[in-house]
């Protein structure tokens, strides 16, 4: 750790280092996220991007009493180190560490607890409402990426902002790229606003030569917007009633600081447009962005992960057999929401280019572009993270279940994701998704299942979802690979007494629950659930009249979730059989590793069994 790293100690103690020694604090803020992401791993490639954007805010505003929102809050590590959190850093993303993302339980300086992506300027804005009819005088600034941009929720936000006749500063951090490379309209509209190099240097010429001429100043500024007009292609933010300002270089502290300060005289919204280059500073970070966007701890001298992977994970086998679907059938279409990499449709999108669509980080418009392409007559399969699908709640409902149309869904990350925490976690899916007329969804439970079921869904009339867990595939129970039929079961090993009922991920964890019960002695069924709605009820009916206690394990809030089916289905037969439902609590999860998570929700094996245990 550097000499000017150890003089920030709390928020504001950047502004006694004095300006001209930025740049080195710029250096050991960098060298310092390296040396602790390359251990805990992170978000590293957006943090390194924003670090003197970060410093030029803490020098112009005074924290906690002026508030940043910065979307998505992913890049907010700098932020941390400035707000005295540095030494919590070798437990980042840790179980009881420090979160990755804002927390306002950490700090008064987090104004906004964030995950997901395009909500910075809504929160800012109602911040901004809330201190004008309070009378506080307090500066709002938020914090948004382009790539965040391509989400609807942004727009609406500016469409109200421009109505303000108050200060509310929007910083456009833009590095051309969301976690893939952005893409879309608006990525297009802001690469013409980089490259008008006679706009930008006209600007600068403009600026030193007002130094020495005052008196020109005001005649400047009333030909200002048609200078605008002239050299920037659109001027959209403008015509919208937002005051622009920039590009203005994002890796240089004085030019930051002296917007900031300017956009602070602004009675309206004004929108501060910073150009960075992501996982600047690092040279493995700077060449593939993605990869760095959430790395795993790595060497730093090459940036190669510490823990290479020697078996496929879920997202290597749905890559494998969506190229395998793609070759077969030319109707099969992949959608994603700027997860191209994530998700395991990079190879899809090499091998079949008219075929892969990215709709950017848009998951309400990918839904509903997949009812469009299955009204005509494709096959869409939408890979998506489970918490991001939630945001199309009302778009899976309504245009894709009221119609009924053919349109699968890949759930990617179901389940404990770890240490991304609380708004990242995939554990509320089976209760939205089976609260939806018309909708299927199914668990695989293992490798070669996820593989059978894809094949399954993409013929299948109707939406239907398929939910697998992030990290490595589980390649048991080959043995036991029954043909996937709509709402059935799949009995692995029948027994009488106690009746493991699992669904996905759940189905190892069962494994060892069966063999603890049966060293003490039980006798133990274990069922593969395999769909989530419909339930086999027939089965579920059968297995009541022969065993005492039917064990529902998932991955999966309890509310809305498989054991509630499962009781449900339970309730007008004539049994015995009591119903134990081994589920997540009806909480948010907080971040760390998922079989820490796991032990601490009681859905780790041991815990399993002992509850069982005390129930026969």
């Amino acid at each position: 750790m550097g000499n000017l790293l150890d003089q920030i100690e709390k928020p504001n103690d950047i502004k006694q280092i004095p300006e001209s020694q930025m740049r080195e604090l710029a250096e050991e803020i960098r060298q310092f996220l390296i040396e602790k992401i390359s251990v805990t791993g992170g978000h590293l490639a957006s943090n390194l991007g924003t670090v003197e954007l970060t410093m030029a805010l803490h020098r112009a505003l005074n924290l906690p009493e002026d508030k940043i929102i910065w979307d998505v809050g992913h890049q907010c590590y700098t932020h941390k180190i400035l707000t005295g959190r540095k030494n919590e850093f070798d437990h980042l993303r840790q179980f009881g560490g420090m979160s990755g993302f804002p927390k306002r339980s950490e700090s008064d300086c987090d104004s906004f607890d964030t995950g997901h992506s395009s909500t910075s300027v809504s929160a800012g804005l109602g911040m901004v409402k809330a201190r004008d009819l309070e009378g506080a005088k307090y500066t709002v600034v938020s914090v948004i990426g382009d790539g965040s941009l391509s989400g609807g929720l942004a727009y609406e936000a500016l469409n109200n902002a421009a109505k303000l006749e108050t200060n509310f500063i929007i910083i456009l951090n833009d590095n051309n790229m969301s976690i893939s490379e952005s893409i879309g309209g608006m990525s297009k509209y802001l690469n013409s606003v980089r490259t008008a190099e006679g706009y930008l240097n006209l600007k600068e010429d403009v600026y030193n030569s007002l130094q020495s001429a005052p008196r020109v100043i005001a005649h400047i500024r009333r030909a200002k917007n048609s200078f605008k007009q002239l050299f920037v292609p659109g001027m959209l933010f403008e015509n919208l009633g937002i005051t622009y300002l920039g590009p203005v270089d994002g890796h240089d502290v004085q030019a930051l600081e002296r917007e900031i300060r300017e956009a602070k005289k602004v009675k309206k919204a004004v929108m501060i447009h910073v150009l960075t280059k992501k996982g600047k500073g690092y040279e493995p970070a700077e060449r593939h962005p993605a990869r760095f966007h959430g790395t795993e701890p790595f060497v730093i001298e090459n940036g190669i992960p510490r823990n290479h992977r020697t078996t496929a994970n879920y997202q290597d086998i749905f890559s494998t057999c969506m190229c395998k679907l793609g070759e077969r059938d030319p109707k099969v279409v992949a959608i994603t929401a700027a997860m191209a990499e994530g998700t395991g449709l990079k190879r899809f999108r090499n091998m079949y280019p008219d075929r892969f669509f990215d709709a950017g980080i848009a998951e309400e418009h990918a839904v509903t572009f997949s009812a469009g392409l299955a009204l005509g007559g494709l096959k869409p399969i939408f890979a998506v993270y489970s918490s991001f699908l939630q945001r199309a709640y009302d778009q899976i409902m309504e245009d894709v279940c009221l119609q009924n149309l053919p349109v699968v869904f890949a759930v990617d990350r179901a389940g404990l994701v770890g240490s991304d925490g609380e708004t990242h976690q995939g554990i509320f899916d089976l209760s939205y998704l089976s609260s939806m007329p018309n909708m299927h969804i199914m668990a695989p439970k293992n490798k070669w299942e996820l593989s059978d079921m894809l094949k399954f869904a993409v013929n299948f009339d109707g939406p239907i979802a398929i939910r697998y867990p992030r990290g490595e595939a589980y390649a048991g129970l080959k043995e036991f690979r029954a043909p996937v039929e709509m709402g059935k079961a799949e009995p692995i090993y029948e027994e009488k007494d106690i009746l493991l009922l699992a669904v996905g991920s759940m189905v190892k964890e069962a494994e060892e629950v069966r063999r603890i019960l049966k060293e003490k002695g039980l006798h133990c069924s274990l069922t593969n659930a395999r769909f989530v709605k419909p339930i086999d009820a027939d089965y579920v009916r059968v297995a009541a009249k022969t065993h005492l206690l039917i064990v529902t394990m998932e991955e999966n809030v309890a509310s809305g979730g498989f054991g509630e089916k499962v009781r449900e289905c339970l309730d007008d037969a004539r049994t015995e059989a009591k119903v134990l439902q081994i589920a997540i609590p009806d909480e948010f999860v907080t971040h760390g590793k998922p079989e820490i998570l796991m032990q601490q929700l009681g859905l780790d094996a041991q815990s399993i069994a002992d509850r069982i245990l005390r129930e026969v």
